[in-house]
């Protein structure tokens, strides 16, 4: 019996040598040999600096980076104009030598170097790099090696990263810093709660949260994880205060106390005065003797007379008086309102070395903000001057915002300050409405 046996024929593809092509290669010689230089005022360490700035958020590896850097040294101005090309000709067992690397891993990160974009290659026939210079120009003759051309094209997509980046990197240092205001207030309320015998467990309760959120805020923490770590913040902030409300019997939400505020409260801002009672601090423990507004308003209360010449609204020399400046609504205003609507830039300038804070720690801290705002030291006196220290503290504060908002943010947030005092001496300024709107857009109501 014969046995046959068919032996399948194997198509194996035939050693090629060369360069694998692909359209990514093909585009990046195209761009090569277009190339027209750099733009004006641009030169190659512009677009190195772009790379290192930018990092691994367009793909860039350190490794990556210091090899590009290398390479950029071997380059001059000149091959980085028209009718040039920014060769590196240097071998590939020399750079592994310099890098303290393998020709292997060189190779590696040339590949990865290409995938983004920023480099491609000027082959010779037997893919050996070598070139030779102009003696006198310093221009290359011919070369055969690494071209750096692609770079160029990048520039645009780096810039644009960048400004992303940028904009990513304020948005998570701005909530860091809110949670950290959160986490001082928070402290500041569980040392009032320990203070009161009926609240420990409570207090304990509260403290166990705490701790677990409490951890240190490290630049591997994810922005969405951050944003997550503030909500938690801030309603363990508002339970501890809702609690603290409840203790003293304060039946009145925060809306409610937004609506109604009498005039005579106790925890009222008196609206030309820096000198406040013992209510309005951060720390509420301890009574405070009261204070000049006070015993004005319960000695008239006492005994009614004609008031004296020394006595009537105090006329300006803008010719505003005291009663035009209640006006604004400013004795509606609390200092823990005005307090939860300031900006992380505004808590910034207040000094926290303790937990109670004063108004006049508030009017310290609008004056030193001022001028990064770029608000002059004169625009600062009128509005002393037309609606006192804590109202134009206070106008800071919603200039401060305006300046701050994400849609239509104010370009000259010293004309819209001085646009805010022109308002107030018309009886247009209403600065309570815009204290509570900033409180409700802040607590999601």
């Amino acid at each position: 019996m014969q046995t046959f046996q068919i032996h399948s024929q194997r198509t194996t593809s035939q050693p090629r040598g060369g360069r694998v092509s692909s359209p990514m290669l093909r585009k990046s010689l195209e761009e090569a040999e277009s190339f027209l230089g750099l733009e004006e005022n641009t030169n190659r360490y512009d677009l190195l600096t772009l790379v290192k700035r930018i990092g691994k958020s367009a793909g860039f590896t350190s490794r990556m980076i210091e090899l590009l850097d290398y390479y950029m040294s071997f380059t001059r101005d000149i091959d980085w104009s028209e009718g040039h090309s920014p060769i590196v000709y240097q071998s590939l067992s020399r750079t592994a030598l310099d890098l303290s690397i393998s020709e292997r891993q060189i190779q590696r990160l040339e590949q990865a170097l290409f995938e983004v974009g920023a480099m491609t290659w000027h082959d010779s026939g037997n893919h050996r790099r070598y070139g030779q210079r102009c003696a006198e120009t310093g221009a290359i003759l011919f070369a055969y090696g690494v071209d750096l051309t692609p770079l160029a094209y990048l520039k645009a997509e780096l810039a644009q990263k960048l400004a992303e980046k940028k904009a990513h990197d304020r948005e998570w240092m701005e909530t860091k810093r809110r949670v950290s205001w959160y986490r001082r207030q928070i402290l500041a309320l569980l040392a009032e709660l320990e203070a009161q015998p009926e609240a420990i467990s409570k207090c304990e309760e509260f403290e166990t949260s705490y701790r677990e959120l409490a951890k240190p805020i490290r630049t591997h923490i994810q922005l969405e994880e951050l944003r997550g770590i503030l909500v938690a913040h801030r309603e363990l902030h508002a339970r501890i205060s809702a609690r603290l409300d409840d203790l003293s019997d304060t039946t009145s939400s925060c809306r409610e106390s937004m609506k109604m505020s009498s005039k005579d409260a106790a925890n009222v801002v008196h609206y030309n005065s820096t000198n406040h009672s013992q209510s309005n601090k951060l720390d509420t423990g301890g009574a405070s003797p009261i204070g000049f507004q006070g015993r004005r308003n319960s000695e008239s209360r006492k005994e009614p007379r004609p008031p004296s010449k020394k006595e009537t609204p105090e006329v300006h020399s803008r010719g505003q008086s005291k009663r035009t400046i209640s006006d604004t609504g400013i004795q509606h205003i609390t200092l823990t309102h005005a307090l939860h609507a300031t900006s992380a830039r505004f808590r910034e300038q207040l000094s926290l070395a303790t937990s109670q804070i004063h108004w006049r720690d508030f009017v310290e801290a609008a004056a030193r903000l001022r001028p990064i705002l770029g608000i002059s030291q004169q625009s600062w006196g009128n509005a002393c001057i037309a609606l006192g220290r804590t109202g134009a503290a206070l106008c800071v504060l919603l200039t401060d915002h305006a300046a701050l908002r994400t849609s239509d943010p104010v370009t000259k947030p010293a004309g819209y300050f001085m646009a805010l005092i022109k308002r107030a001496e018309t009886g247009d300024l209403h600065l309570h409405r815009s204290i509570f709107s900033i409180l409700k857009r802040e607590s999601g109501v």
